[in-house]
C-alpha cells in the first residue's frame, strides 16, 4: 500500500448499487400507484355490483395501462435526448475553454 493511495484499487464511479436499486425501486412504486390511481378513476365503474370487472373496464384498463407506459416510454427517450444534447454542450464548452487558456 502506498502512502498517497497509489496501491489501491480505483472505485467505479457512480451511484452507489443500494442506493440506486432502492431509488429504482421508489419509481416503480410511484409509477404503478399513479397508472392504478388514473385507470382506476377512468374505467372502474361506480356501481361495483360484481367482485370482477367487467370486459368493458378490463378492455379499459388494459388501453389505459399501456398508453400511460407507451407516454413514459416516450417521454424516457425525450429525457434521454435531452441529456446526451447536454453532455455535448460541456462536452464542447470544456474544449473550447481548454482551447482559449491551453
Amino acid at each position: 500500500m502506498n502512502f498517497f493511495g497509489g496501491g489501491q484499487e480505483q472505485q467505479p464511479q457512480g451511484p452507489e448499487p443500494v442506493f440506486a436499486a432502492k431509488t429504482e425501486m421508489e419509481m416503480y412504486t410511484d409509477l404503478f400507484n399513479k397508472i392504478a390511481s388514473s385507470c382506476f378513476q377512468k374505467c372502474a365503474s361506480r356501481k361495483h355490483r360484481d367482485q370482477d370487472l367487467s370486459l368493458g373496464e378490463m378492455t379499459c384498463t388494459d388501453r389505459c395501462v399501456s398508453k400511460y407506459l407507451e407516454g413514459q416510454q416516450l417521454i424516457g427517450v425525450v429525457l434521454q435526448k435531452a441529456n446526451e444534447a447536454q453532455v455535448q454542450q460541456q462536452q464542447a464548452m470544456v474544449q473550447m475553454q481548454q482551447q482559449m487558456g491551453g
